[in-house]
């Protein structure tokens, strides 16, 4: 039960993502708007402490960020003027964001077996089969 709300935070906040990606304004610099973005990010940010709280002081919270953060930095900015420039370029929002996640899906498969050591059942396999049906089938013109 505890996975469920966080789960809805993400399919709830990642369905408003892409349809507020397709108002951005189209003629509108892709790199100010990130700015402009993880401004209002930062601020959020800071008013999730209320619910989130430091266990420990400034200092302490601090020493525990390292190379994994720099690294999800990165790839935040990589994901969001992949969509910005997607979108602006014409990809479709209905069909757009099920393409990336499959196959940001299927490129995370060999990586969670390799080196997270998970597995796939039998089932698994036959539902990443579907997937990758699924994916031909919606890229057919």
């Amino acid at each position: 039960m505890v996975v469920y709300l966080p789960l809805m935070i993400v399919v709830a906040s990642s369905a408003t993502y892409h349809i507020v990606q397709k108002y951005l304004a189209p003629n509108a610099n892709p790199v100010l708007v990130l700015l402009v973005t993880y401004g209002v990010a930062f601020f959020a940010s800071l008013l999730l402490f209320v619910v989130f709280p430091l266990k420990d002081t400034i200092q302490v919270e601090i020493s525990k960020i390292g190379i994994p953060n720099l690294a999800l930095g990165i790839s935040i900015i990589g994901i969001e003027i992949g969509w910005i420039l997607a979108y602006r370029a014409g990809l479709n929002v209905n069909v757009g964001s099920l393409i990336g996640n499959l196959l940001v899906a299927l490129v995370l498969i060999p990586v969670g077996l390799l080196l997270f050591r998970e597995h796939l059942s039998p089932t698994n396999l036959v539902g990443v089969v579907l997937c990758i049906a699924g994916l031909v089938l919606i890229n057919q013109r």
